[in-house]
C-alpha cells in the first residue's frame, strides 16, 4: 500500500484503573502534587521580569522546589516536566487569542491529573479479554479495563504505537487516557446520500429520510428516586449549617454519592451520543445540521424586579432538557466521525425550518399543531406528517439551495480581538 493512502492520526483512549486503595492514596498525592507545582510555576512566572521568563529559569525553579519542598519529591520528574510544558502552552493559547490566562488552581473545583509523558515507561500488557497490565510511575503495575485494542507488544512499531498516557480522576474514580499515534487508511469520497439532522428534546435525533434516534431515561426509577433523596438531605444539612462554618464530612459524602449518580447519567448519554454518531457518520456521505445558538436557547427567563419574566418554571425545564442532550456535543461527535468514514459535516442557518412546510416551501402561522404533527395552513397545500422530519427536511432543503455555512471544522474556537491583551500577558 503506497504512503500516499495512509494517513498518521492522534487518538486518545480513556480506561478505567483498578487501583488499590494505597494506589489511590499514591495517585491522589502525586495530583495535588502536579496541581501545587502549577500553582508555584504560576506565582513565579508572574513575579519574575518579562526577561527572565524563559524554559530555562523555570527549570531550574522547578528543580529547585522538589528540593526545597519534600511533597514535591512524589511527583516523578518527567511528570513535573509536563507542568511545566503545559503551562508555557497554555500562556502561547492565551496571546494567540485561543484561550484566557492561566490561573491557579484550586483544591476542590480542579480536575486532578498526572502527565506520563513516555509511552515507554507504561509497559503494557494484555491480561485477558477484559484487562491489562500498565505500570504508573511510583504506583507499580495496575489493572485498566481493556475496551479497545491498543498498539502494544508486536502491534507496535514506529508508526503505530503508544506516544504517552494521563491519569485523570473524576466522580467515578481514576482513568487513565492513552495517546495513541496509529497510521490508517485515508477515507474515499463517502458514496452514501445526503440527510437533513433535526435535534430536539423529545426526539432527539430526526432525519430527512424518516429515521429517528431516540434513547430512554439516564436513570432508572431507583436511581431518580436515590438522587432526589441524596438532594433533599443535602439540602436539609446545608439549611442547618451555620454561616462560615466547615462543611462536614457527612455532606461531602452526600455531594459525592450525588456527583456519582450525575456521572452515571453522563457516561450513559456519552455513550449513546458515540454509537448514534456512529451509525449516522457509516450510513450517510452528508450530513447537513442547523447552526444552532444553545447558549442563547438556555438563557434564563427570570427577568428583573422591574420586568419578571414569565413562565419562569417552564423556561428552566426546558432548559435543562436542552442542556441535557448536548447538542453541541453531537455535531462534535458527527464532525470528526464523517471526516473519518470519508463524509462531511454542513450547517445551515436554524431560523424559520420549524415552521416552513417541507412540501410546499410556504411558512403559515399555526402549522405546527403540537410537537409532533404538522399541518400545513396553506389552502393549496394542505401536507400533513411528523413535525421533526419536516424541520429535518427543511434543514437538507438549506443545504441543496446552497444557504449552507463554512463547513464545521470542529469545536468553534472564541478568539480574542488583536488590541486586546491580558494584563499579566508577556
Amino acid at each position: 500500500m503506497s504512503q500516499d493512502t495512509l494517513a498518521k492520526r492522534q487518538f486518545g483512549h480513556r480506561a478505567r484503573l483498578a487501583l488499590s486503595p494505597a494506589g489511590v492514596r499514591a495517585a491522589d498525592d502525586q495530583a495535588h502534587a502536579a496541581r501545587t507545582l502549577w500553582n508555584l510555576l504560576h506565582a513565579w512566572w508572574r513575579m519574575m521580569p518579562k526577561e527572565k521568563r524563559t524554559l530555562q529559569q523555570a527549570d531550574a525553579a522547578i528543580r529547585q522546589a522538589r528540593e526545597d519542598i519534600d511533597f514535591l519529591a512524589v511527583l516523578p520528574a518527567q511528570a513535573a516536566q509536563a507542568v511545566l510544558k503545559t503551562y508555557v502552552r497554555a500562556w502561547k493559547n492565551c496571546w494567540e487569542g485561543r484561550a484566557d490566562a492561566p490561573n491557579f488552581k484550586g483544591r476542590f473545583r480542579t480536575v486532578l491529573s498526572v502527565d506520563i509523558p513516555q509511552g515507554r515507561d507504561l509497559n503494557i500488557a494484555r491480561v485477558h479479554r477484559r484487562w491489562g497490565m500498565a505500570s504508573i510511575p511510583k504506583v507499580g503495575r495496575v489493572r485498566f479495563r481493556w475496551t479497545k485494542d491498543l498498539p502494544v507488544g508486536k502491534r507496535a512499531d514506529a508508526e503505530n504505537r503508544i506516544t504517552g498516557a494521563r491519569l485523570i480522576k473524576d466522580t467515578l474514580g481514576w482513568h487513565i487516557a492513552f495517546r495513541v499515534q496509529t497510521l490508517e487508511v485515508k477515507p474515499g469520497p463517502h458514496q452514501g446520500a445526503e440527510v437533513g439532522i433535526d435535534m430536539g428534546v423529545t426526539v432527539p435525533i430526526a432525519c430527512s429520510d424518516g429515521e429517528t434516534y431516540g434513547h430512554g431515561e439516564w436513570l432508572t426509577e431507583k436511581e431518580k428516586a436515590r438522587l432526589l433523596h441524596l438532594e433533599q438531605r443535602a439540602a436539609r444539612r446545608k439549611r442547618h449549617q451555620r454561616p462560615g462554618e466547615r462543611t462536614s464530612r457527612r455532606l461531602h459524602r452526600t455531594y459525592d454519592r450525588i456527583a456519582g449518580l450525575r456521572a452515571k447519567a453522563k457516561r450513559r448519554a456519552l455513550d449513546w451520543q458515540h454509537k448514534t454518531t456512529t451509525v449516522i457518520a457509516r450510513t450517510y456521505g452528508a450530513v447537513v445540521v442547523e447552526a444552532l445558538t444553545i447558549p442563547n436557547m438556555v438563557k434564563s427567563a427570570r427577568g428583573t424586579i422591574e420586568e419578571p419574566g414569565r413562565n419562569v418554571a417552564q423556561k428552566s425545564g426546558l432548559n435543562r432538557s436542552i442542556s441535557g442532550e448536548a447538542w453541541g456535543r453531537t455535531v462534535t461527535l458527527l464532525t470528526y466521525k464523517t471526516a473519518r468514514h470519508g463524509g462531511t459535516l454542513h450547517k445551515v442557518p436554524a431560523p424559520g425550518t420549524s415552521r416552513r412546510c417541507s412540501a410546499c416551501g410556504v411558512t403559515t402561522p399555526g402549522s405546527r399543531e403540537s410537537q409532533a404533527v404538522f399541518v400545513c395552513k396553506n389552502p393549496d397545500c394542505g401536507w400533513s406528517g411528523n413535525a421533526d422530519h419536516n424541520a429535518a427536511r427543511n434543514v437538507l432543503h438549506l443545504y441543496r439551495t446552497g444557504l449552507a455555512l463554512v463547513p464545521a471544522a470542529g469545536r468553534a474556537v472564541v478568539r480574542r480581538a488583536k488590541r486586546v491583551k491580558p494584563a499579566a500577558a508577556r
